[in-house]
């Protein structure tokens, strides 16, 4: 018995079947569309993940700088406070 319950007689009789009712040219012309839709899949899955890690870099880049004009803007603040203090003393 092979997987399922199936014997290996029984899927070479499956598979005799299956090439007299499509012939080798239409299984060839299957197997070679699923291996084009196969191809295309996964050409998708690496575009879509370079395009998230992109996404990810821009993020990350535009928060650095953020944190960067913030921090100056805390030490633009912290002068101009100083400064008010010491002309009002």
């Amino acid at each position: 018995m092979g997987p399922g319950g199936i014997s290996p007689w029984s899927l070479l009789l499956i598979l005799v079947i299956v090439l007299l009712l499509f012939g080798t040219k239409k299984l060839r012309n299957v197997g070679s569309d699923l291996g084009g839709a196969l191809k295309g899949f996964k050409s998708a899955m690496s575009d879509g993940e370079k395009q998230a890690k992109e996404a990810k870099d821009s993020l990350e880049q535009e928060d650095s700088e953020s944190s960067t004009q913030n921090a100056h803007r805390e030490s633009v603040d912290e002068k101009d406070t100083a400064d008010k203090k010491s002309d009002g003393s």
